[in-house]
């Protein structure tokens, strides 16, 4: 890209007369399936916080609403406290291009959030943060924790546990995937993610047809021939 427009410039500026690179094609652009954690990766994922102390409190809170939801980073990090909805189990997020969407908390995310708003609570009388707070998740101090410090405190618990190409987003794309796998149709799934294209949603297709085709090569008897059966190429 930069290149090209180089060469677009030495024409513009009269240096040259033709684009001689206008007729190259660009590379195409590597399409990275997204990475995932298993369910039971998962569940050992929101059990490594300590939930008896404030900040073990909230980091579970919020690997459990990460996966209970899918919402990017930065949709948590401006959840308020009137965005959460207990009793009526579901919390509302601000999407890109501040579009409201309404997404449903699952019983374990509830019970998290529960224990770490109590604690909120005493954490607020306790520090006395002025102005009052309206953030969801605070740091010990008080005050709105921010998307790089998200990315910090999921990292450390994905590190504990994970090695490879993963990220806070993956509990994203743990959602989507496991919702598939689950049955959930992909224009369902498209709404919780807030993508405004189906296409971006389908990349998640491609994954679980990955895996599909994985368990049925271990699984069928006939999926793989035996290697004194295997076709010999003259």
């Amino acid at each position: 890209a930069s290149l090209s427009s180089f060469f677009k410039f030495l024409c513009r500026e009269g240096y040259l007369k033709n684009n001689v690179v206008k007729s190259i094609p660009a590379p195409k652009k590597k399409n990275y399936l997204p990475s995932f954690l298993s369910v039971d990766d998962i569940f050992r994922l929101v059990e490594l916080p300590e939930a008896a102390t404030y900040i073990g409190s909230r980091d579970r809170a919020i690997l459990e609403i990460f996966y209970s939801t899918g919402m990017r980073i930065n949709e948590l990090v401006t959840l308020q406290m009137d965005f959460i909805h207990l009793e009526s189990r579901r919390v509302k997020v601000l999407g890109k291009g501040k579009k409201e969407r309404w997404l449903p908390l699952g019983k374990k995310a509830i019970a998290a959030l529960e224990d770490y708003l109590n604690r909120r609570q005493i954490l607020i009388r306790t520090k006395k943060p002025d102005p009052a707070p309206t953030a969801v998740f605070l740091n010990t101090r008080g005050r709105g924790l921010t998307a790089r410090g998200v990315r910090k405190i999921v990292g450390s618990y994905l590190d504990q546990l994970v090695s490879g190409r993963y990220s806070p987003h993956s509990l994203r794309h743990s959602f989507a995937t496991h919702l598939l796998e689950g049955g959930a149709d992909l224009r369902t799934i498209q709404e919780m993610l807030g993508h405004a294209s189906l296409s971006t949603t389908q990349k998640y297709l491609h994954l679980t047809v990955d895996r599909l085709i994985e368990t049925y090569d271990r699984a069928h008897p006939r999926a793989q021939l035996p290697k004194s059966l295997s076709p010999k190429h003259s």
